[in-house]
């Protein structure tokens, strides 16, 4: 395993995307133990992908613009759902004395939810994992397997870093409604915007 594989698996993981904000926003209104079940459900939710671009559906999925485009619609609708939980005032940045708010097993769920209906993915997944494979190599397909489990554990380790740092933050922000409000609005319109990009994406 590379240097390269493993210092582009980490940049690709600290970029801000749906799972990363969820996440925050996850540990910000609910605690650290609430953000780790987010980490976990994003992380978990990258196996499909993962899985299709070791088969080879991933080829599928880029040749075929019919389900390219049901997935990414049910994509953008989700996206759109979680922006509209966040701005509601119990919705998923609910932030109270109560770290509990929902249930972990929601919060992983609906962080699995994120990724498995991001087709852009799995998309990732055909391009990128074959490229830190040598040509010739016997059975890829395991080697394969390696270098994504290595993908998504620095991916869940991020995540709960990202996820630990935000719970922190939760008794400035209770002190702060203000803060709150923006906060709210904020990560609302970042998942907007990602369901905005992923609707203008091509297959």
């Amino acid at each position: 395993m590379s240097v390269e594989f493993l210092l582009t698996c980490f940049v690709v993981v600290l970029l801000p995307g749906s799972g990363v904000i969820y996440t925050l926003a996850i540990g910000l209104g609910q605690g650290m133990k609430a953000s780790i079940a987010a980490a976990f459900g994003c992380t978990l939710g990258i196996v499909p992908a993962a899985l299709a671009s070791i088969v080879g559906l991933a080829a599928v999925l880029h040749t075929s613009a019919l389900l390219f485009q049901a997935i990414k619609f049910i994509g953008v609708v989700y996206l759109l759902y979680m922006a509209w939980s966040i701005l509601k005032t119990d919705g998923a940045l609910s932030v109270t004395g109560e770290k509990s708010k929902s249930g972990y097993f929601r919060i992983a769920l609906n962080g699995l939810m994120l990724n498995i209906l991001n087709p852009k993915l799995s998309l990732f997944f055909l391009a990128f994992l074959p490229q830190f494979v040598p040509a010739g190599t016997q059975n890829a397909a395991l080697q394969l397997t390696s270098l994504a489990g290595v993908f998504m554990l620095m991916t869940f380790v991020v995540f709960v870093i990202y996820g630990i740092c935000a719970a922190l933050t939760r008794d400035y922000v209770i002190a702060k409604p203000l803060v709150l409000l923006w906060m709210r609005r904020l990560f609302a319109g970042t998942f907007s915007f990602l369901a905005f990009r992923l609707a203008l994406s091509e297959n």
